[in-house]
C-alpha cells in the first residue's frame, strides 16, 4: 500500500515504515504530524485518485530529525569582464518516518 501525498509544497510517494527527507517543518523532534493532502492511494491494486484530494485519507508520520543537505556551489561568471561570484547553499531538511497510511 502506498500513497502520493503533498508535503510542504512537494509531492512524495510514501509507504509505511519509510523515511523521507522533506523541506524544513516547524515541528519538534519526536512530534507526530498528520498530512491530509493525499492525492492518490493504492491499496492492494485498488487505486483511488482524489479530486483534488482523497476524502478521509491521511498519512501519519513522526519527525525523526532536522538536518542540512549537501553544500551546493553557485558560481557565476561573465567572460572577459572580470566578474566572478562564488556562493554556497545548504538546504534545511526534516527527516520524517511514515507510521501509517489511512485510506
Amino acid at each position: 500500500m502506498y500513497a502520493i501525498v503533498e508535503i510542504a509544497g512537494q509531492q512524495f510517494k510514501v509507504e509505511k515504515d519509510q523515511k523521507v527527507f522533506v523541506h524544513r517543518l516547524n515541528e519538534e523532534r519526536g512530534a507526530k504530524v498528520e498530512f491530509e493532502k493525499v492525492l492518490l492511494i493504492d491499496a492492494d491494486g485498488k487505486v483511488k485518485v482524489g479530486v483534488p484530494t482523497v476524502e478521509g485519507a491521511k498519512v501519519l508520520a513522526e519527525v525523526v530529525s532536522h538536518v542540512k543537505g549537501d553544500k551546493v556551489i553557485v558560481f557565476k561568471k561573465r567572460r572577459r569582464k572580470g566578474y566572478r561570484v562564488r556562493n554556497g547553499h545548504r538546504q534545511c531538511f526534516t527527516e520524517i518516518l511514515i507510521k501509517d497510511v489511512v485510506a
